[in-house]
């Protein structure tokens, strides 16, 4: 194990320990670490966005205390420790990876790619199995991950079985339906019930339409929060140059402004 591991392993340690640890630390379990393991993974994202590898050296570090905490309350409770942790992804690693570690053939990623889910699949049907279970083609999709990953998550599994669109015009024809079951529950009344379900289902053709396009939907809701926020701030700060505040002017104003601070920010 590399010295800074090792001390790493020791650092957690201590902090956990109930005489000498820190009082925060030592009153931590899983569920409520679980929510920080989370953020920092998106703090890693955002730095490779942003390209700062700085960031990202600094982020993966706290991913890294991210695992080893978890591995340490595994470690008291009895139940494994991070060696046993970094052996079973290895074992895993090398298990998917017949192609490398033994003598299968693969052609190219996007064969890896399937050969991948493959070995994924028939992982999840031994363990249901194991566990006297039938299996399902949805089956351990977490419910924990944002919805949004989530729904892009459950269309490849059902894709993968058979289930899916030809081409991306047919989910265009899809969308405009689900626009217009919005529109006849809005006209209706608006019951915030029926106008969720019906959001959620425009939201989910969404994701579809970028998948079949071969966009991943997190990266472009993510550039498209970028560019609203780059154009807002563009639009805003001219409005605060000349001594007014946004709040005051009219939406005339702003549509108007916000067609200037478009053209501005994208060239």
């Amino acid at each position: 194990m590399s010295t800074n591991l090792a001390r790493l392993l020791d650092i957690m340690a201590l902090l956990r320990d109930p005489e000498r640890g820190c009082p925060w630390d030592v009153e931590q379990d899983f569920s409520t670490i679980a929510p920080h393991t989370i953020e920092e993974a998106y703090e890693v994202a955002d730095a490779i966005q942003r390209g700062d590898m700085a960031a990202l050296l600094d982020e993966l570090g706290d991913l890294l205390l991210q695992v080893v905490f978890h591995a340490q309350m595994a470690n008291e409770a009895g139940l494994f420790d991070f060696e046993a942790v970094a052996g079973a992804i290895c074992d895993k690693l090398v298990r998917r990876h017949p192609h490398v570690f033994g003598d299968e053939i693969v052609e190219d990623a996007q064969a890896q790619t399937h050969a991948w889910e493959e070995h994924k699949a028939g992982e999840r049907r031994d363990k249901a199995a194991a566990d006297g279970l039938d299996h399902g083609t949805l089956d351990g999709v977490p419910v924990a991950l944002p919805a949004l990953t989530r729904a892009l998550k459950l269309q490849k599994r059902a894709a993968r079985a058979g289930f899916d669109w030809r081409q991306a015009d047919e989910v265009l024809e899809k969308f405009a339906e689900e626009i217009g079951e919005l529109k006849a529950e809005m006209s209706d009344g608006a019951d915030p019930s029926r106008l969720t379900d019906e959001t959620g289902d425009l939201l989910f053709t969404c994701v579809n339409l970028a998948r079949k396009l071969g966009i991943d939907p997190e990266t472009a809701l993510r550039q498209g929060n970028a560019k609203f926020e780059k154009r807002f701030r563009h639009m805003e700060a001219g409005f605060t140059a000349r001594g007014q505040r946004l709040d005051d002017v009219s939406f005339a104003e702003k549509e108007a402004a916000w067609g200037k601070a478009k053209r501005a920010t994208d060239n």
